[in-house]
């Protein structure tokens, strides 16, 4: 079976490369490892060497160099506004501390359907109303991913060789007060701890 192993994004499309379509939502656009069958016929196995969100018309590289375009398929949302921006923002707080992903338009949120943030919303004194839309969510502010931030749950870190490290410039990572693990943070990733 062929397989994708890169993501073109949409401004780099070429139009004649493009083979198949796939739709997928908002999950499935995540970039984990599956096969997929695209509208056309076209299946092939998704085989990123890391998984990475795709936006709807971006596309993934086949290794014979055709190009499945990525459609984003309509998925049950609620459609959330309030009667003032400062419910709005509240319920967006609110929202994020619960790791909620949200789409964040001018005045309104779109927000995954289930029953727990349709509570959520009513507590805060907003209203929602079902919809059937593509989900595109804001990044979180803390996307791991996309900044080479890795939490390691294996610390262990006894050892002896005799000497003292400071001797030698070895460099160690060491807890720093988040529940006893260590944070590793890639060149590009800003974060206060």
């Amino acid at each position: 079976m062929l397989r994708a192993t890169a993501i073109v994004r949409k401004a780099a499309i070429r139009p004649d490369s493009v083979a198949d379509s796939v739709t997928l939502d908002h999950d499935g656009r995540q970039g984990a490892a599956a096969i997929l069958n695209g509208a056309g016929g076209l299946s092939f196995t998704l085989a990123l060497s890391k998984p990475a969100p795709v936006e709807d018309g971006d596309a993934f590289r086949l290794e014979d160099g055709r190009l499945v375009r990525v459609r984003a398929a309509a998925e049950p949302l609620l459609e959330v506004r309030a009667e003032n921006p400062a419910r709005l923002m509240r319920l967006s707080w609110q929202l994020g501390g619960s790791h909620v992903p949200a789409e964040i338009g001018a005045d309104v949120l779109y927000i995954p359907a289930t029953p727990a943030n349709a509570e959520l919303v009513r507590g805060q004194g907003c209203a929602a109303n079902p919809v059937s839309r593509a989900f595109k969510p804001e990044r979180e502010a803390h996307d791991h991913s996309q900044c080479g931030h890795d939490h390691h749950h294996d610390h262990s870190h006894a050892h002896d060789h005799g000497h003292d490290h400071a001797d030698h410039g070895h460099a160690h990572a060491h807890e720093h007060g988040n529940d006893g693990h260590a944070h590793v943070h890639g060149p590009d990733c800003k974060h206060d701890h």
